[in-house]
């Protein structure tokens, strides 16, 4: 853990309407996520997630970003050949 408190997330229903799912490409939107860049079948799952799950997605995003530079620095200078 990095120490800061998880990311919370709208509580998404099973029966998502437009403005949850505009809600929730947002959140996805300002954690970094290429939402634009999605296809609709992306779009449903995303929409399908339950709060716990979308929690965990923004975390784990967050925990990723945060050893970006290390890890693209490593990929410089193998190569691309670590993760």
């Amino acid at each position: 853990m990095t120490g800061q408190p998880p990311p919370t997330a709208p509580e998404p229903s099973p029966y998502t309407s437009a403005s949850d799912t505009s809600s929730l490409e947002a959140t996805l939107h300002a954690a970094g996520f290429p939402v634009d860049l999605l296809t609709d079948e992306q779009r449903l799952v995303l929409g399908e997630l339950t709060a716990e799950e979308l929690i965990l997605l923004l975390d784990v995003k967050s925990r990723l970003d945060a050893v970006g530079p290390e890890v693209q620095a490593h990929g410089e200078i193998a190569g691309g050949a670590l993760f």
